[in-house]
């Protein structure tokens, strides 16, 4: 074909048919709308999905980590075990001393009954003999520095009286367990591993104590109308160092307390229930989109998802939210109950 008959004639009929497609294009959009469109332009065609999450299974390795504290153990007091006077010293504050060690032993005179005698002419008298002497030994109560001795030669002492203490070469760390995690401990723990900040490798201790005050047991905790004074002392964690581990006191560390492991159990996220602890509800998907809440039974909690022991079966949808409730923040950003995100410095949402 030659290049004239393709300009006179290809060429033209070409440029007729794409005019003409965009002209039919033009009408349709101006006269043959979409009908949904067409009757509300301005009603959106997005929708709000509740965000839906499956039941399935999973490990939960419960371990509760608080903050705590290395400070040297308590100090051991010496108690005078006899009353009487103090005889002699064996021993000087600052030195060291081992359990069992005599550090002062006391004087104790004893009266004694009167003597009643009768002479030859049937006279009666009566003697009053000298105090019987006896020496009572004061021993230290444990390994350690006799921080302080509060007795001098011929000073009087009575039964239990403090006059002494003994400072063992032992430290503890302890740190502040609160109540949601105590809900954690389903079982009482007997020991922790202990992390020391800048310190040696964790290590494991053991005897762990937890200890909560009785009300009304710290008078300095409660207030004049003797209700508890803003600021008690509440649930403490308690552990023994092993001596071989130096440290020094007031160092941090950080104590993780394994609280037990359960695994292939079900478990959702934690947002997805309401409770945390032995019951709750989530809000369950039925097949016809809508939810219906639904008793749970539950296990343990690793604060990111939680075991359900009764209630769900595995592969069942509920939503990932309750109802009403915001995610914790991430970067800045709150996850709402719809799936969306709000950042604060922008005042924006973001799908």
């Amino acid at each position: 074909m030659s290049v004239t008959v393709m300009r006179k004639w290809v060429f033209p009929i070409l440029r007729l048919l794409v005019v003409a497609a965009i002209a039919v294009a033009l009408v349709k959009l101006a006269f043959f709308a979409d009908t949904a469109e067409a009757l509300d332009p301005a009603q959106p065609t997005g929708q709000v999905v509740e965000p839906q999450v499956p039941v399935a299974l999973g490990t939960i390795t419960n371990d509760v980590t608080l903050p705590g504290t290395v400070s040297a153990d308590a100090a051991v007091p010496v108690k005078a075990v006899a009353v009487g006077t103090v005889d002699e010293i064996f021993f000087a504050a600052g030195q060291t001393v081992t359990a069992g060690d005599k550090i002062y032993d006391i004087k104790v005179e004893t009266v004694l009954d009167p003597v009643e005698t009768t002479d030859e002419t049937g006279m009666v008298t009566i003697t009053q003999p000298k105090p019987a002497i006896s020496f009572e030994k004061v021993f230290a109560p444990a390994d350690g520095v006799l921080s302080a001795l509060t007795v001098i030669h011929g000073q009087s002492v009575a039964i239990g009286e403090i006059t002494g203490q003994v400072a063992p070469p032992s430290y503890s760390v302890s740190g502040s367990l609160s109540p949601e995690q105590q809900y954690r401990l389903v079982t009482q723990p007997t020991e922790a591993s202990i992390a020391i900040t800048n310190g040696p490798a964790p290590f494991t201790c053991t005897g762990l104590r937890i200890s909560t005050p009785l009300a009304g047991a710290d008078a300095d905790a409660t207030g004049s109308d003797g209700a508890p004074a803003a600021g008690g002392t509440g649930t403490t964690v308690s552990c023994s160092i092993p001596a071989e581990v130096t440290v020094f006191p007031g160092l941090a560390a950080e104590i993780t307390i394994a609280g037990g492991k359960a695994e292939n159990v079900l478990v959702v996220p934690t947002t997805a229930v309401k409770g945390s602890a032995e019951t709750g509800v989530v809000w369950f998907a039925l097949e016809d989109g809508s939810t219906e809440e639904r008793p749970v039974t539950l296990g343990m909690n690793d604060g990111t998802n939680v075991q359900v022991v009764d209630g769900l079966a595995e592969g069942d949808l509920v939503n990932q939210f309750v109802p009403g409730a915001v995610a914790p923040t991430m970067d800045g950003c709150t996850v709402m109950p719809d799936g969306s995100t709000f950042c604060d410095d922008s005042g924006v949402m973001i799908q």
